[in-house]
């Protein structure tokens, strides 16, 4: 908006506006003030609804279980849905200080409609009092029609559709495939869908996923701003695509709406951010990575977010391959997603947390290595 006005008033000093990294700046700022602002009136609200986390008692045993449930029994009565703040400032603040092109509206889209998607399956928990929320395959057909609604339109756009037509892979500087739209929509769907279930699966520990999904949001911020910079672009060997800068403004948005919230949520969490947030987090990371021509760089930037998801995937994979050939099932881990692993071998909350985000810094190291590396 502040974009559009400054066009009607070309001179300073409203002429700052033009640029994108004064934009991003403020759209930073605006929505961690915002979600100060907001973060304690929506936490209250959401308590008198009766948005709940219900922790369901647990067997009291000894070492690393015993210590597990005190914690869990701890975590009783804390308000959920706390997405909602974060999907409220970062669209605020994305539509105050972007630039309004195709990729901003796609992405906001796409956030708002997983965020609503999230809500209804918190609703569904909250008032039936169990974690079982809405259909696994319910979620699936939501997530799979969003990633074929945004393939297709990129798809059908001459000026994106080669980022459908052609494959790009990091530390290689030209498409591995090209003229492979089928591929591009079939990647596109599943970097989006298992983005957002990546994050989803992450969300299980005060902090840890938001504070993952701001690191691997820096990330964003600079391949969002190198892809739509022409002359940084040709440069490190990356793919132009225009209008794609102003995604750098909506991770900005990301960021602060993600430091906002993490004050709330850090050990012991005040809210959980539920469905509602991590679903429309980790779209919000997918789509970008599609508009910028780098869907395989979040898998790197990502990684966390993978391997928790993969641990649920073979966990799962491995119990029914053994309950069908051994008459038991078996388990690789003591406990899935990963973070509960480790919590199951007695590592404190806190610890686990912090370990994966220096894990996560790691990775986003090794994805910006990316830029250079061609």
């Amino acid at each position: 908006m502040l974009y559009h006005l400054s066009e009607l008033f070309p001179f300073a000093p409203w002429s700052v506006f033009q640029y994108i990294t004064f934009r991003s700046a403020g759209a930073a700022v605006t929505a961690l003030l915002l979600s100060m602002l907001l973060g304690p009136g929506l936490i209250r609200w959401l308590g008198d609804l009766k948005f709940r986390q219900d922790y369901r008692p647990k067997d009291v045993k000894e070492g690393a279980d015993a210590t597990a449930a005190a914690a869990d029994l701890a975590k009783r009565g804390t308000p959920t849905m706390g997405g909602i703040l974060i999907v409220l400032v970062l669209d605020l603040s994305a539509l105050l200080w972007a630039r309004w092109n195709p990729f901003v509206l796609l992405t906001l889209l796409a956030v708002v409609v997983l965020a609503g998607l999230g809500f209804y399956d918190d609703w569904l928990k909250v008032t039936k009092q169990n974690s079982e929320g809405a259909k696994s395959h319910l979620k699936l057909y939501v997530q799979v029609a969003l990633g074929l609604g945004v393939a297709i339109y990129l798809w059908l756009l001459p000026s994106t559709a080669p980022l459908i037509n052609d494959i790009q892979v990091p530390f290689i500087k030209n498409p591995v495939l090209v003229g492979v739209p089928i591929i591009g929509i079939l990647l596109t769907v599943i970097v989006i869908t298992g983005a957002s279930n990546s994050v989803n699966l992450t969300d299980g520990m005060d902090g840890l996923a938001v504070g993952c999904t701001l690191i691997t949001t820096l990330v964003f911020l600079v391949m969002t701003y190198i892809a739509g910079n022409v002359i940084f672009a040709h440069y490190l060997l990356v793919p132009y695509v225009e209008g794609a800068g102003e995604l750098t403004v909506i991770c900005a948005a990301m960021l602060g709406a993600c430091l906002g919230f993490l004050w709330f949520n850090c050990h012991p969490a005040e809210v959980f951010m539920g469905d509602t947030g991590s679903l429309a987090l980790g779209g919000a990371l997918g789509i970008m990575a599609v508009l910028i021509h780098q869907p395989f760089v979040l898998l790197l930037a990502g990684a966390v977010f993978v391997a928790e998801a993969l641990s649920v995937m073979l966990q799962v994979g491995w119990f029914k391959f053994t309950r069908r050939h051994y008459g038991e099932g078996r388990r690789i881990f003591l406990m899935s997603p990963l973070h509960h692993h480790f919590r199951k071998k007695g590592l404190p909350e806190s610890k686990i947390v912090v370990r994966f985000y220096i894990v996560a810094l790691l990775c986003a190291v090794v994805a910006l290595s990316t830029l250079k590396v061609r």
